[in-house]
């Protein structure tokens, strides 16, 4: 994986890519997190695509800049984003709150959109859950335990969480504006207009990825979705939490896999 950046507007934007396909596959990381949360998957979607990651704008290593962080903010900057790389087409694969962004996208019926891959997006839950409340402080009082104990419940029990990943959420939690721009994304998504309204104006063929023990958002959710979205499909990581292409990318790779070469 190479690191880069790019100016989108007046602001840098780091990301990660890697292969030289012609086909795209764009990963858009959660609330809280930057492109390393795709590192598992990379060099496997990369053998067969051109895969790209970014740090989305207000997260990871990308400028914070003090604006409001809406849903129509994030789907105006990840297509400018794909504008200053020169994108005509891509496929959309985004987690939790990237899901809800390519969505946001999604609705516009952008012609350079061709396939979207929702894992466990966010949009429907209106009231928190424990893990989400333990993320959420982890990222406003950035600590080892805090940041531990959240990644632990997101992922379940008996799963191993790499020092590496509380490390540098830790990290980037305590760059400047960091916490801001994490406060503003909340706010901003939990004022938004409600999303069953409109998922049914995507026309770009659908899969929708969810763990059966997700406690972060419940999988429960899953059903506003594919009731929902036409053109549809659905695949239940059975041994998975909140983040299945960190605990079983294997599986999550081939899943993914068979949907883009359809």
């Amino acid at each position: 994986m190479e690191e880069k950046f790019v100016t989108v507007g007046a602001n840098k934007i780091r990301y990660l890519e890697e292969g030289g396909s012609d086909g795209n596959v764009v990963l858009v990381h959660g609330l809280g997190a930057s492109a390393e949360r795709w590192e598992y998957v990379i060099p496997r979607l990369s053998k067969k695509y051109h895969v790209i990651a970014p740090d989305l704008i207000g997260f990871g290593y990308s400028d914070k800049p003090s604006v409001d962080y809406t849903p129509e903010f994030f789907a105006k900057f990840l297509f400018d984003f794909l504008d200053a790389l020169g994108i005509t087409k891509t496929s959309l694969v985004g987690s939790s709150l990237g899901g809800q962004i390519i969505v946001e996208c999604a609705i516009t019926q952008n012609k350079i959109i061709e396939k979207i891959v929702l894992v466990s997006p966010s949009g429907f839950m209106k009231q928190s859950t424990p893990t989400l409340d333990a993320y959420m402080m982890a990222a406003l009082y950035p600590s080892q335990d805090g940041a531990k104990t959240a990644f632990q419940m997101m992922a379940g029990p008996d799963k191993e969480i790499d020092a590496r990943t509380i490390d540098g959420f830790v990290q980037r939690m305590t760059l400047p504006n960091a916490k801001l721009a994490f406060m503003s994304t909340v706010l901003g998504f939990k004022n938004s207009a409600v999303l069953s309204e409109r998922l049914g104006q995507i026309t770009a063929p659908t899969l929708v990825i969810w763990g059966r023990h997700d406690s972060l958002i419940p999988i429960k959710y899953s059903k506003e979705f594919l009731s929902s979205i036409k053109n549809c499909q659905f695949a239940e990581m059975v041994d998975c939490g909140h983040t299945p292409y960190v605990e079983d990318p294997a599986r999550f790779s081939e899943i993914l896999l068979k949907f883009l070469n359809q």
